[in-house]
């Protein structure tokens, strides 16, 4: 757990049934489900699951950068604020100034035709008072700040000439250009080796030491979750399915799906132990089956998970679940240590 973590004061970030739908030709898809979550001062936040859940897709709605055919419901509270209310003027000033986002792929999210420094000023252009030379200034000291060697002298270079590992940390310079207070990092480290990973992780967590900031971070790798997460919030088929701190969760999981994650992961020791499988495949989105949307995956499975929907409810302090058998699924064990 984070000493910059501030348990005692009110959420950062409070979200309340954020759904996101999509219109297609076969009906509408609901990509995210009723997703509630909230996000406290200095805290790491871990959106975790397999690929198509909805991780990515929620951290796109919060910002209000899904499109049509695509719309966003619910409530998300920032200041005081609804973001899902908020007038298209009034956003473009939150986005990039208090709340900033680092994309899944930097080489896809950074223009190739402008300068790396030309993509930070115009950052620091919308949304601080600082003149041209300032800017400029402000752009060296980033580079610097994220571990960019000779960043005076890579201000002018274009996209293509940084590695993997710098494009990203140019993408996290851009997003850290005007002092946010809460980073959305849809992963960050993807497609880069560990050592880069490392570096990275590491980077994301000293900066929100030093900015006092709160960040949520999706992933889908336990390790980095164990590693720089205070809680998280496991997506399953576009709904919350478990969330608590991450000790709590990797000691003792009370969803057959996180079960099933954790399951996965290899342990320490000299013993050596056969990791489990999830069998089977996560639903299409436009065919959600009735129910626990994982009951046909699920071992605990019985008549009322294919009848009833579990409602994601409390059955613990700062814990969450919504699985009818949750109990059960805590008693067969298969917990690794955080």
């Amino acid at each position: 757990m984070s000493a910059a973590l501030d348990t005692g004061s009110a959420p950062a970030l409070s979200v309340r049934d954020l759904s996101t739908t999509f219109q297609t030709p076969r009906g509408p898809v609901t990509a995210v489900d009723a997703v509630s979550f909230d996000v406290m001062p200095g805290e790491v936040l871990g959106l975790v699951g397999e690929s198509g859940s909805g991780k990515s897709v929620t951290l796109r709605s919060l910002m209000r950068l899904v499109h049509a055919p695509g719309t966003v419901s619910g409530a998300v509270t920032w200041k005081g604020r609804d973001l899902v209310a908020m007038s298209a003027p009034e956003l473009r000033k939150v986005r990039g100034g208090e709340i900033a986002m680092i994309f899944q792929e930097p080489t896809s999210a950074l223009n190739p035709v402008l300068t790396v420094g030309l993509q930070i000023e115009e950052n620091l252009k919308a949304h601080t008072s600082l003149d041209r030379s300032a800017r400029r200034k402000r752009a060296i000291e980033l580079l610097d700040l994220v571990g960019i060697p000779a960043a005076a002298s890579r201000l002018d270079d274009y996209p293509h000439q940084f590695s993997g590992g710098m494009r990203q940390r140019v993408m996290i310079a851009i997003a850290l250009a005007s002092d946010p207070k809460l980073l959305l990092a849809d992963e960050p480290t993807t497609a880069l080796d560990v050592t880069i990973q490392d570096q990275i992780l590491k980077l994301i967590l000293d900066l929100r030491d030093r900015f006092a900031m709160s960040v949520v971070l999706v992933t889908h790798d336990l390790g980095v979750v164990a590693a720089t997460c205070d809680r998280m919030a496991v997506m399953y088929a576009g709904r919350i399915v478990e969330s608590g701190p991450v000790v709590d969760l990797f000691r003792e999981p009370h969803h057959a799906y996180t079960r099933g994650l954790l399951g996965s992961v290899p342990r320490g020791g000299a013993e050596r132990t056969q990791l489990l499988s999830i069998e089977g495949t996560p639903p299409s989105l436009a065919a959600i089956p009735p129910g626990c949307a994982f009951n046909p995956r699920c071992s605990f499975a019985t008549e009322v998970c294919r009848r009833d929907r579990p409602a994601l409810a409390a059955y613990a302090p700062g814990r969450f679940v919504a699985c009818h058998h949750h109990t059960e699924v805590a008693a067969a064990g298969t917990a690794v240590a955080a």
